[in-house]
């Protein structure tokens, strides 16, 4: 399959997506299955980027000490609508040390209306964006791999993003590791897969996230239910991990 015909597939995919989820409250954040989820994700992330501010040769160490946030260079893929970006800015990123890269057109719209006009937003396929090699701080992704079916563009884009990267910096990665037999628009991007697209990295992995399935059964019975079935290790669908580009 062509590049231009897997990004007119993803396109399509999501398309489907929507679609299939219009009306539906399924990933509402008054919903206590995902409001639980991203907040064990944003205390996962923010426990990496601690450490890896405080690990030495990180490009957020600096030489006098640890850099703040304002001082970042980040660069997301996949941005959607722009929330991973708001998280950022509350950290204390600058939006001009910001930019969000977005296949879909739609999407990357609410991103503009939503974003500080300083924040660069970039359209189209990001293997092909124009980000400065050896430039930033951290490059992020969310359940973008997963939903590139193709081998080849997955490659390419690994490679685009490790480009990217200072020396010291770091990939940022979110997304699931188990096939979702219910839907064929996407699939599980196993550690195995994940370190073989980034072979030179340093990785550091957490597993979190108890499988969404399992998390909407659990709080139908009681919000409580998603902490005990989460301490179990095996239901969690998903991996986040922070893999430094070693200088």
């Amino acid at each position: 399959m062509t590049q231009d015909r897997e990004l007119q597939a993803i396109a399509q995919r999501y398309a489907r997506r929507d679609e299939r989820l219009a009306g539906l409250e399924r990933y509402s954040l008054l919903r206590p299955e995902v409001w639980q989820m991203l907040h064990e994700r944003q205390a996962a992330t923010l426990r990496l980027l601690a450490a890896h501010r405080a690990a030495p040769g990180s490009s957020l160490a600096g030489v006098d000490g640890p850099l703040p946030p304002s001082e970042w260079r980040m660069t997301e893929v996949g941005c959607g609508a722009g929330g991973n970006l708001m998280d950022l800015l509350r950290l204390g990123a600058l939006p001009q040390h910001l930019t969000g890269i977005e296949l879909l057109p739609e999407r990357l719209e609410a991103a503009r209306a939503a974003l500080p006009q300083q924040l660069r937003l970039l359209a189209g396929d990001a293997s092909q964006a124009a980000v400065e090699p050896g430039s930033q701080d951290l490059v992020l992704q969310s359940t973008v791999f997963s939903s590139i079916l193709d081998d080849a563009l997955q490659r390419r884009l690994a490679d685009a993003m490790w480009r990217w990267l200072k020396p010291g910096g770091a990939v940022l990665w979110y997304d699931f590791i188990v096939d979702n037999p219910r839907n064929p628009d996407v699939r599980g991007v196993p550690l195995a897969r994940v370190r073989a697209l980034f072979p030179q990295g340093r990785a550091t992995v957490r597993r979190v996230t108890l499988a969404p399935p399992i998390a909407r059964a659990a709080c139908r019975v009681h919000p409580a239910a998603y902490r005990v079935l989460n301490t179990i290790p095996l239901l969690r669908s998903h991996v986040l991990a922070l893999i430094t580009k070693t200088p």
